[in-house]
């Protein structure tokens, strides 16, 4: 895959998953809507706007694999995101799932026989610490329940990413992974039905979400990573946060303080220093 082809769809799915966190995170605090029934709406949706792309593309859809451990993951990661953001702080949610992610995606690589070269390494040391000082000031301790929940969602996300490395077709193998998650959501979502609450705004968030910034987000993703390996993948998403809180000034008024200029001034440097450096 050309490096300029990669670089553009790593950009668009940062961008949808820092966009998605804010979706999500907007109708879990607001209370417009509880975990199970969020995450059951934004599978759907995602599942119905994927189908509807599968059906009128122009071309046929290449055989997928049935990846049901994928579809596992999927689901585990909205569920217990959902979930674990109602106890949880933002900053202190985004340090335990963005390090349970890197753990498991850098782990996954080393074990494949992938390293950074020295300038990778420094890179990801300056993109790291630069996620921990932005997200500082909102880092709490938490507890126990919610930090476990926030951890499984970080493992979880970080198995579904690595296992789209090798698909042929990442848009007939999102769509599937979103149908066989789809039962799992709506089997939670009935065993907490007398839990169930939902409000139009809250309804919304979920399927604009589903629909838009995880159903297509994904695709984008799972096209991107062919092209990055396990690590690369890794690290890139410490962009997340980052994207995040400047989407907080652009669109909703937030202060730009001079933390957030230079901590994201160190986070992109790093990650430019390791896609920049030599993979082995």
């Amino acid at each position: 895959m050309p490096a300029y082809r990669t670089a553009l769809l790593t950009a668009a799915a940062m961008l949808a998953f820092a966009a998605n966190s804010i979706l999500c995170r907007l109708a879990l605090a607001q209370g417009s809507i509880d975990p199970a029934s969020f995450g059951s709406l934004r599978l759907l949706s995602g599942a119905l706007m994927l189908a509807l792309v599968l059906r009128f593309r122009p071309q046929a859809a290449a055989p997928a694999r049935v990846d049901w451990l994928a579809a596992a993951m999927l689901f585990a990661y909205v569920a217990f995101f959902s979930f674990a953001y109602l106890s949880l702080a933002a900053g202190t949610g985004a340090l335990i799932l963005f390090g349970a992610v890197q753990l498991t995606m850098i782990a996954a690589g080393w074990r494949a026989g992938e390293s950074f070269g020295a300038l990778g390494w420094l890179g990801f040391a300056l993109a790291a610490g630069g996620l921990v000082v932005l997200v500082a000031p909102g880092v709490s301790a938490p507890p126990p329940l919610g930090a476990a929940l926030m951890a499984v969602a970080g493992v979880a996300w970080g198995i579904y990413s690595l296992r789209g490395r090798g698909v042929a077709d990442p848009l007939a193998a999102t769509a599937g992974n979103f149908l066989r998650a789809l039962p799992l959501a709506l089997l939670l979502s009935l065993v907490l039905a007398l839990q169930a609450r939902a409000d139009m705004g809250g309804a919304l968030l979920a399927v604009v979400s589903g629909a838009i910034t995880s159903g297509l987000g994904y695709v984008i993703w799972y096209a991107a990573l062919p092209g990055l390996g396990a690590m690369r993948a890794a690290t890139v998403q410490l962009s997340v946060p980052l994207i995040a809180a400047l989407g907080g000034v652009l669109f909703m008024a937030e202060a730009l303080s001079l933390r957030l200029v230079l901590t994201g001034a160190a986070i992109l440097g790093g990650i430019g220093l390791v896609l920049m450096g030599k993979r082995r």
